[in-house]
């Protein structure tokens, strides 16, 4: 800890760079900060399980921008508060001290003027400081951290975030919804002096000619009319810097949301989902918009109900009559309108997802000549779509123009009563007009009626569609407990695992029993739909066994930390995907931190820096969607990469050369053998070239092991006919009869 600091900015504390190390070890001073306090209180994490999910910067450090998030994967709450030293809580230590020249440390207990911190950079960790010398270093701000409370949940229940995903959000921003209320109350208070101006001018300034009270009604007119200008402009401000926050809070929990449930929950047409996510906008548009201005303006229809008993007297019995027909019109049509609405969102996600699948699979529908088949089904549905929208913006311009026709028949009814008041002596000319004026506030609002509920079944169909989605399980929740695992031997055990797909009826695997060392090589062969790639997305900790369970170093997977169980294992799946970016972005996308050199290392061995050092823009060059501009091989290769960059203790790779031909299969071969000391291999392939990489082979069929045994004796019982399988994994073992 610099003893000659410069101080830190709030600024910085928020979004900059405070505790960063040079030096590698722990990713930063912040993140082994955050890991002890969370052991304090019970969290046992790795450092890749407290920034699993988080976007961190250049060097790999966390960014206090994301303390709040990485204390979430740590089960613990933040409050940043800026606090002397003398004040800070001391129930709540150990607690985060933010120091000058970007540095951070823990305050784990204060003895008297004595403080007891750590920090990576010390002799031992921990130093005991005076008071005087800490804050000599202490930039006043002080994180601290508690874990938040476990919720009792039936077995197998799944946990729940902290908080619902909605109402939290706007929870947090009360004090600037409270504005925009406080916004409405005066401007709608404000909206009562024209009338009264209209009212004095008509009854005591034209009778008596008294210009001079003219003037001072008209200037304090301007007077309102600047107040008037300048809350809506603040109103307008409050909304719109409110919706930002939600939207981007909302955005990132949503997006989570998707990156962390599980696979068995995901829907069965992503065009569909997709389209789910855009629904998004719907409900922020109603938290921003002028329909929330419109609803918070609605309680203030009786202000003006009043207002008008005061001047009008009985005219107010007009308005209590017309508000409940008006009602009654919206009761009627909503339930139409709700219906519209939800069907016409159905058929557009089910366009969309029509939409996706033609443009993700364009190449195969031109070559089949299947144009006809999906213009028929995007046809329909936009049809459908349409109809519906169509009829639910009928049922609300209907509603509309009811009400609007209620309303002018209200206002001539007005004006004949007014007229009879005044010929009675109850009621003056000005106090006609401005109850004309009121009319059209008290008025308006009604007229939109049927169009506010319009957009509220929208936005409450929007609602239940993202609640669903916010509401599925999760790998990781704020109150799991995992087992840290800070580094994996590399056993894998199967235990009686019978697993099904979702919406499948038929297990892919059936009651199986397997078992592999650490160090082992094991090949997995069998027929299409044997279940051998659903062994490796089970090790993955991808899906979780229906009965049974998958152990890996002893633990069941659904104890370890899928973070830490992903960081030690490699995993190529049989269907390869890259992403928008460069080569070398789709190779060091799970290890954005690594230097050339790893990288090169492992495109050496896959076979990528073959091709790529040939080409003209190396690994700058640009993949295309879904890695369209290289070959089934390549992409392969780089997918391969990718799974031996952060040398892994476990390498499951699903037929990793099935796009390959013989000669980059060949040199893919000669490479692996050098690298695969001390790893276990799950090899799953129907080239039996490939098995030069085990030394032990197991059959599966039906979703069971059949054979399992060492490679060249299972190949012999194969030959002979003692496994009953048929042809199929026979040529995929090379087994001539």
């Amino acid at each position: 800890m610099s003893q000659e600091p410069q101080t830190a900015s709030e600024e910085t504390i928020q979004s900059g760079t405070v505790g960063r190390k040079e030096s590698p070890g722990i990713a930063d001073a912040l993140t082994g900060c955050l890991l002890f306090v969370a052991r304090h209180h019970g969290r046992i994490l790795s450092p890749a399980s407290l920034l699993s999910g988080l976007p961190l910067d250049a060097q790999g450090c966390l960014t206090p921008g994301m303390i709040e998030a990485a204390a979430r994967n740590a089960g613990l709450s933040t409050r940043i508060v800026r606090s002397p030293l003398k004040k800070i809580a001391r129930f709540a230590l150990p607690a985060v001290l933010f120091l000058k020249d970007d540095e951070v440390c823990v305050l784990r207990e204060v003895d008297g003027e004595n403080y007891t911190v750590s920090h990576p950079d010390l002799e031992d960790g921990v130093k005991v400081m005076t008071r005087q010398e800490l804050e000599k270093l202490h930039t006043g701000h002080v994180l601290y951290l508690m874990p938040t409370r476990k919720e009792a949940s039936p077995q197998g229940a799944a946990s729940k975030p902290k908080g619902h995903w909605l109402q939290s959000a706007l929870l947090r921003n009360w004090r600037a919804y409270s504005q925009v209320i406080i916004a409405a109350t005066i401007l709608n208070m404000l909206a009562l002096a024209m009338p009264l101006f209209v009212m004095n001018v008509y009854d005591r300034v034209v009778p008596n000619s008294a210009l001079e009270t003219l003037w001072v009604l008209a200037m304090g007119m301007g007077v309102v009319f600047v107040f008037d200008f300048a809350i809506k402009g603040l109103r307008a401000f409050f909304i719109d810097s409110t919706g930002k926050k939600i939207d981007v809070e909302l955005e990132g929990r949503l997006f989570d949301q998707l990156l962390d449930m599980h696979l068995k929950d995901k829907p069965a047409s992503v065009g569909s989902f997709a389209n789910l996510l855009r629904e998004l906008e719907v409900l922020r548009d109603f938290f921003t918009s002028a329909t929330l201005v419109s609803f918070v303006d609605l309680p203030f229809i009786m202000l003006f109900i009043i207002m008008f008993w005061y001047i009008g007297g009985p005219i107010a019995f007009i308005f209590m009559a017309v508000l409940p027909i008006t009602l009654l019109i919206g009761l009627i049509i909503h339930v139409p309108i709700k219906k519209s609405v939800e069907t016409a969102m159905a058929m557009g996600n089910s366009k969309h997802a029509v939409l996706v699948e033609t443009l993700s699979n364009i190449e195969t529908i031109k070559g089949l000549g299947c144009e006809a088949t999906m213009r028929g089904r995007w046809m329909h549905d936009t049809a459908t779509s349409a109809r519906h929208a169509i009829r639910s913006r009928s049922l609300s311009h209907l509603a509309m123009n009811l009400t609007g026709f209620v309303q002018q028949f209200a206002y001539v009814i007005i004006i004949i009563v007014g007229v009879y008041l005044i010929k009675d002596g109850k009621l003056t000319m000005g106090g006609l007009v401005a109850c004309s004026i009121l009319s059209g506030r008290v008025m308006g609002p009604f007229a939109q009626i049927a169009q506010l509920i319009t957009r509220l079944h929208h936005t409450m169909s929007a609602y239940r569609e993202l609640n669903r989605i916010m509401d599925l399980p999760v790998e990781r929740t704020d109150t799991d407990s995992f087992l840290h695992r800070p580094r994996l031997d590399g056993s894998i055990e199967f235990r009686d695992v019978t697993f099904s797909y979702p919406g499948s009826k038929l297990p892919a695997l059936k009651g199986l029993n397997l078992r592999i060392a650490a160090g082992e090589r094991v090949g997995i062969v069998g027929r299409t739909g044997s279940g051998k790639s659903t062994l490796g997305k089970l090790i993955m900790s991808l899906y979780s066994p229906d009965q049974g369970s998958v152990l890996v170093d002893g633990a069941d997977l659904r104890q370890v930390d899928p973070t830490d169980l992903r960081r030690w294992t490699g995993y190529m799946p049989q269907d390869v995907a890259l992403f928008q970016g460069t080569v070398r972005q789709n190779i060091s996308m799970a290890h954005p931190q690594a230097s050339d050199q790893e990288i090169l290392h492992a495109a050496r061995i896959s076979g990528t820096h073959d091709f790529m050092s040939t080409h003209p823009q190396g690994y700058a060059l640009h993949v295309g969607e879904r890695g369209s501009t290289l070959s089934g091989g390549q992409r392969q290769a780089i997918s391969i990469a990718r799974a031996l960059l952060r040398d892994p203790r476990i390498l499951v790779m699903d037929e990793p050369s099935s796009s390959m031909d013989s000669q980059s299969e060949a040199l893919l071969l000669q490479r692996l053998k050098f690298v695969l000391d001390a790893k276990t291999l799950v090899l799953i392939t129907h080239r039996p070239s490939l098995l030069e990489l085990v030394d032990r082979l197991v059959v599966i069929d039906d979703g069971r092991v059949v054979a399992d045994g060492p490679k060249e004796a299972i190949m012999r019982q194969l030959q002979s006919g003692g496994v009953p399988v048929n042809q199929t994994v026979q040529r995929q073992t090379g087994v001539r009869q």
